[in-house]
């Protein structure tokens, strides 16, 4: 059986010797590693080393699980309420929209299409105002919207059609002061037409259902109402503003988009949910890029400690290393020492680190809710982020790529030390003993 080439083979100085990675190497290695009062100093930059590589492995592998929680929890709440393809009439009024969901719908990959009447509103109750943006859409349709009818906390959506009622967001029922029953007024510029122009239009809805989606910023702006009642409120009369389909492979829209060009049969303007979020999406592709970038110059300082603390390590134990040297341990012995009591180092701090990153990545949210009952905080504030939780999502990826990369850097850092400590002459170390 052919035994592996041995990396180390260069400083050994005999043909024969004790097998690398003996008991004797692990025997000195795990001793240097305990601290004594003499190499007190050392043991204190061995420390810090281990807390930057653990520190640094669990900031990685939370950062990254925050930032891959955001992209996958504000993807799907956009999309959920927004949806993937848009088309807008062109040329005339999309008063065929029925004929143009049937086909699309057609289409393989399409799951859902709906009309929609959309326009901008004041929104107010006897206590508040504020400005909305006013959805009409049929009941049969806000059923299949998941990011509305999985969602409802306080109502129902049984019967919307006929209710003459709207849903809304909570955090807008919040901030006009409103419950289940109670009637807000809608307001619209662009109301009836008469001899002295357009008047504006305002009719007060009882509020029939209340949801919450998750975003911030959705749930206090959005009114939904029966499409025939936004039909004649908005004078959009047999005609929709657009209409929104979901599909089953949002990743994959360019192909799904040529089909649905064929498809349409009439001129329309088509966009998706690629272009209405792109800059967003690339803001925080980008941002979570350099944030991994930056963090894991916590681990490259961490592993520069190492060599630090290895270089004076074998300072120290020059008289040590000569007598092993005299004893007959090879140069690639000596070498095998340091690097195992470096990597020690390295390996335990990278699996700490590990541990500690995985339970609070875990754990963020109630954490999170823990700090501010107890400090009296108001960490990541609703108000001012998109989402009302902290998201956290552990991709597996990510952590194998952290780990073998605070690995690989704890790795390198011990062979210059530990080269250095094999070169060490043996007569010369012992000349002013």
């Amino acid at each position: 059986m052919t035994r592996a080439p041995d990396p180390f083979a260069s400083f050994q100085d005999e043909p024969t010797g004790a097998r690398p990675f003996a008991a004797f190497e692990w025997m000195v290695a795990l001793r240097y590693l305990r601290a004594r009062r003499a190499q007190g100093f050392v043991s204190v930059i061995a420390g810090f080393s281990f807390l930057g590589i653990s520190l640094g492995v669990a900031t990685l592998i939370v950062v990254m699980s925050v930032m891959n929680g955001f992209h996958i929890e504000l993807m799907s709440k956009i999309i959920g309420v927004n949806g993937h393809v848009f088309l807008q009439g062109s040329e005339t009024p999309l008063n065929d929209y029925d004929e143009v969901i049937a086909r699309i719908a057609k289409v393989p990959g399409v799951k859902v299409a709906l009309p929609i009447v959309e326009s901008a509103a004041g929104v107010s109750s006897p206590y508040q105002q504020s400005g909305a943006l006013v959805r009409g859409v049929r009941e049969r349709d806000i059923k299949r919207l998941p990011g509305v009818a999985e969602n409802v906390r306080l109502g129902t959506l049984d019967g919307f059609d006929g209710a003459e009622g709207v849903a809304i967001g909570q955090k807008l029922a919040e901030n006009l002061g409103v419950h289940i029953g109670d009637r807000v007024t809608l307001l619209t510029a662009r109301g009836a037409q008469t001899p002295f122009g357009v008047t504006p239009r305002i009719k007060a809805y009882p509020v029939v259902a209340i949801f919450q989606i998750g975003v911030s910023e959705f749930d206090g702006i959005f009114v939904f109402m029966p499409f025939e009642e936004a039909q004649a409120f908005f004078n959009k009369e047999e005609e929709a503003t657009l209409i929104e389909a979901f599909v089953d492979d949002p990743e994959n829209m360019d192909a799904l988009r040529a089909q649905l060009d064929r498809a349409v049969g009439r001129p329309m303007i088509m966009t998706d949910w690629r272009q209405r979020n792109r800059s967003f999406f690339e803001a925080l592709k980008i941002e979570r890029t350099v944030m991994f970038l930056i963090l894991t110059l916590i681990v490259l300082v961490a592993a520069l400690n190492i060599i630090s603390g290895l270089t004076m390590l074998v300072k120290d134990k020059g008289r040590a290393i000569a007598i092993l040297r005299t004893m007959g341990a090879t140069r690639g012995a000596i070498m095998r020492v340091f690097f195992i009591t470096g990597s020690a180092i390295g390996i335990a701090g990278t699996l700490a680190g590990f541990a500690l990153g995985l339970l609070v990545a875990h754990n963020l949210e109630p954490l999170r809710q823990s700090l501010n009952t107890l400090l009296g905080l108001n960490l990541f504030d609703p108000n001012f982020y998109f989402l009302s939780r902290l998201p956290s999502v552990v991709v597996t990826g990510d952590v194998v790529l952290i780990v073998t990369l605070a690995l690989t850097l704890s790795l390198l850092a011990t062979i210059f030390p530990a080269w250095r400590a094999a070169k060490l002459d043996p007569v010369e170390a012992l000349r002013y003993e």
